[in-house]
């Protein structure tokens, strides 16, 4: 074809594709002709191409205007989408990539609508807090959901291989590793011109998502393919591990306080497994030392004996009030305190300071808004509107906009206790029985088929849903994901004191 023909309206619409372009290769002398183009990020330019039997290219300003801007980028963007790929899955150690690739020349450039892409590849939805992609050439590029603590591993394998791709060619795009979020690609990669290297450098919002979802990780609470494909400990793994962690804390009292904890509540959780009711004294006993550790983490506690089983008893040793900046590991322990009616408990754990909590620079704020709500609703000495006013302050500060934890969970776990106890307060009891019973689907739509500890038990939802049971609000018996025999307090036994 005469690369000095001019294009019709109907050759444009039928072979223009959307394209990314390396930033430097939009030249002056080009610049001129190409005012629709835009640099997207930092190294990349959007513009238009059309795609020729024998060439690619690139539409200058007079094509654009000849078919109409919002006309051609629609036909623009559905061409895109029908470029054919590969997709294929790459696990690695810590983390799993995902690889788009082809023959097309635009294969690079659906990171440009990603989250449509990967709908139309996969059949899978992107996160809420969308993904880490790198596009090192324009026949590929390569992603990562950020969906779980593997981001950590996924942002430095990508880097390295984008790095690589790029320098190996041909069609080098770019070297530098994005988060796609909201439609929009940021750099997350700094380059030094004078030195000509690389750093990875994600912005604070990207930065604090990361580090709370690598402790949301650590303490078992997202539902994700990498957790699902590890082998879940047994019962009895769980109920040594836990054993093993209270006799180690002789040696030092406060070091691995946290770490016992957390392997109690799995332990806790996972009993109900076999037990969903927790009839058994085992599963209680399991509840029971769940309690204890967790009031010992942050109100500190005097020596007494966790029960385990009738032959697997540990001493927790004296331990002095150290709490951690930990304020969802403070919300298990309260949880845990009312499921098992520890008055004392809930009012010790509700004297922790919150600005202690407040360190933690991982959680949202409305986490520490709802840890605030509590506390309030538990001193004899606030009011009732004192309550509201910060359980509004809690539903305001959990929005899409302001916090950093991954929405699929703050809408599946996070805000169910939330709401259950708006409706408590509020004293419906038919919308209390009704929101329970979506906060209960919302807990096994969350985890699916999932065999992590935590998926067995709605352990907010059981709280709140046990302070309605005492104030005789009437609960449906035999729900998912809420053992009966604690909500009702059937299984409720004693409990060394704090």
């Amino acid at each position: 074809m005469n690369p000095d023909h001019t294009p019709d309206t109907d050759e444009l619409l039928r072979g223009t594709y959307a394209r990314l372009l390396p930033a430097d290769s939009i030249t002056p002398e080009i610049a001129g002709s190409l005012r629709y183009a835009r640099l997207v990020a930092d190294g990349l330019v959007f513009a238009y191409a059309l795609d020729r039997p024998t060439d690619v290219r690139i539409l200058t300003d007079p094509d654009v205007e000849r078919v109409g801007l919002e006309e051609l980028g629609q036909a623009a963007y559905g061409n895109l989408m029908r470029v054919p790929v590969t997709h294929e899955e790459i696990p690695l150690e810590g983390t799993i990539l995902h690889s788009f690739y082809g023959d097309s020349h635009f294969v690079g450039s659906k990171a440009l609508f990603l989250s449509a892409a990967v709908q139309q590849v996969t059949g899978e939805s992107l996160p809420h807090s969308g993904a880490l992609v790198v596009m090192p050439s324009r026949h590929n590029l390569v992603y990562h959901p950020i969906a779980d603590g593997t981001v950590v591993d996924a942002v430095n394998r990508l880097a390295a291989y984008a790095l690589g791709a790029f320098e190996d060619g041909p069609g080098a795009l770019s070297p530098r590793v994005y988060w796609w979020y909201r439609g929009g690609l940021k750099s997350l990669t700094v380059i030094d011109e004078d030195t000509r290297t690389f750093s990875i450098q994600p912005p604070p919002r990207l930065l604090s998502l990361m580090k709370g979802l690598v402790r949301l990780d650590r303490a078992g609470r997202l539902a994700t393919r990498t957790a699902d494909e590890a082998a879940a400990p047994g019962l009895a793994e769980l109920a040594r591990a836990t054993a093993e962690s209270i006799a180690g804390l002789s040696q030092a009292p406060t070091a691995d306080l946290g770490s016992a904890f957390d392997t109690a509540v799995a332990h806790a959780h996972a009993r109900c497994a076999t037990d969903p009711r927790a009839a058994h004294i085992d599963t209680w006993n399991a509840w029971a030392t769940a309690v204890q550790l967790g009031s010992a983490l942050f109100t500190g506690a005097q020596p007494q004996d966790c029960r385990l089983s009738e032959d697997l008893v540990r001493q927790l040793p004296a331990t002095p009030a150290a709490p951690p900046a930990d304020a969802r590991a403070w919300l298990d322990a309260l949880y845990l305190a009312i499921v098992c009616r520890e008055g004392e408990r809930v009012r010790r754990l509700c004297q922790v300071p919150l600005e202690t909590l407040r360190q933690d620079d991982s959680v949202d704020e409305y986490v520490l808004c709802w840890v605030d709500t509590l506390q309030t609703y538990f001193s004899e000495r606030d009011s009732m509107d004192a309550v509201v006013e910060k359980l509004v302050a809690t539903m305001k500060a959990s929005g899409p906009d302001v916090s950093h934890a991954p929405m699929e969970f703050v809408n599946g776990i996070d805000y169910q206790p939330i709401s259950l106890f708006h409706r408590l307060i509020a004293r419906d009891h038919d919308i209390f029985a009704k929101t329970l019973a979506e906060a209960l689907a919302e807990h096994g739509s969350h985890w699916g088929g999932s065999a992590a500890p935590r998926a067995r038990v709605a352990l907010g939802p059981l709280a709140i849903a046990s302070l309605a049971f005492d104030h005789g609000f009437p609960i449906a018996p035999d729900q998912p994901h809420l053992p009966l025999f604690l909500l009702n307090r059937e299984r409720i036994e004693e409990i060394p004191s704090p």
